[in-house]
């Protein structure tokens, strides 16, 4: 499948920063309670991300504005299925405004700003404030903080608890955790980082992959190339499907 090409690909870019990823377990729910400032793109950096989303993903109309923001301001762009695409692209925009703590020696093979996204069926009842519709919604806003919480950093392979006690992220599903993997843009196309100014700023976008109890633990007790070798090339592709087999089983 071209999907699982295009990580095999990528892994083969980032094998030096795969030495070094580790697992994050920060779980979802948990903040700092430190004041932190606010991490915010400029307006020419919002127009010229909005139109990087519209090319890679597609045309939008609706973002889902963040009323409350204490650090960044992360909105959520929503682009609608098509008839090529019949499902929900959800991007972040304002993650990348925050300069992640990335570790020096990998500050030349890892971009310090990153957006988020996940794809949604097109059934996916996007108005209702329930769990079991808003938790994909909560997880990209959580991952995009995680780094401030935190005051590290999140990339390619890196893996989030979702929960403090490791139990699902809602009723109707029994996803608990993620992991980070390449995003895949309208055209199948690997989603580049996108070049923000003329000193060095680039933005990169992963796609948010939710994963079960039993696969985090393969995938830390074993590899991340070894928990994607055991998912079936339809499972793969980054479409959430709630019901979808368990392959740490």
């Amino acid at each position: 499948m071209k999907y699982k090409r295009v990580l095999i690909y990528t892994a083969f870019l980032t094998a030096v920063v795969i030495l070094v990823t580790a697992q994050t377990t920060k779980p979802m729910e948990e903040k700092s309670n430190e004041k932190c400032p606010q991490f915010l793109y400029t307006e020419k950096e919002i127009d010229k991300i909005s139109e990087y989303i519209a090319q890679q993903y597609g045309e939008f109309e609706m973002v889902g504005h963040e009323v409350v923001s204490s650090d960044i301001h992360c909105d959520i762009v929503i682009v609608p299925p098509t008839q090529k695409q019949p499902y929900y692209k959800l991007v972040t925009m304002g993650a990348g405004a925050y300069k992640m703590n990335v570790p020096k020696e990998l500050k030349s093979d890892v971009n310090d700003r990153a957006e988020y996204v996940v794809f949604l069926p097109k059934d996916w009842n996007l108005e209702s404030d329930k769990e079991e519709d808003y938790w994909p919604i909560r997880m990209l806003k959580t991952v995009a903080r995680l780094p401030i919480w935190s005051d590290d950093w999140l990339g390619y392979r890196h893996t989030v608890n979702l929960t403090e006690d490791r139990s699902p992220v809602a009723g109707n599903t029994e996803f608990n955790s993620c992991t980070l993997v390449p995003s895949v843009g309208k055209d199948g196309q690997l989603v580049k980082p996108l070049k923000l100014g003329f000193f060095g700023k680039k933005v990169s976008f992963f796609q948010i992959y939710p994963l079960y109890q039993e696969e985090l633990e393969f995938k830390m007790n074993h590899s991340f190339d070894e928990l994607m070798d055991r998912i079936d090339d339809d499972d793969l592709f980054p479409l959430i499907n709630i019901r979808r087999k368990n392959y740490g089983k």
